[in-house]
């Protein structure tokens, strides 16, 4: 079984670690986090600097996978980790079923009614796209 949990800088995507690594602990569980390039716009300087902001991602993104693996450690589990550059939703979706994914397990901040129409949910997009079953976790 391969499971791939979608991770961000959040207290719910590190409690979907936490609930992969407990659920399926002998599965094959991959973190993914996806650099988004049209996040380089909010971030000052690097706005104009598409290369250096994908590399500050990186280095950033390399403390999200230690982070993660400390989790997983907790259940002696092991996790294999990948980043990719693009939209969140899309890019998700597309890992998945290229990488023959079986589920997907990611956080949500459980946000509803005005704030999850002009915030959107990724997590929930996932699930009406996914064509593999789709664990939330809050």
């Amino acid at each position: 079984m391969h499971v791939l949990v979608p991770i961000d800088d959040s207290e719910p995507a590190r409690d979907a670690v936490e609930y992969a690594a407990s659920t399926w602990s002998d599965a094959t569980i991959t973190v993914l986090h996806v650099i988004n390039p049209s996040m380089s716009m909010y971030r000052g300087d690097t706005t104009y600097n598409y290369e250096r902001f994908i590399e500050l991602e990186e280095e950033r993104t390399e403390a999200l996978f230690e982070t993660a693996q400390s989790i997983a450690d907790e259940h002696d589990v092991t996790l294999e980790t990948e980043t990719v550059v693009g939209a969140p939703v899309r890019s998700i979706v597309d890992f998945a079923e290229e990488h023959e994914v079986d589920q997907i397990a990611l956080g949500s901040h459980g946000r509803s009614g005005i704030s999850r129409v002009l915030l959107g949910s990724v997590a929930e997009q996932v699930v009406r796209r996914a064509a593999m079953p789709v664990t939330v976790v809050r």
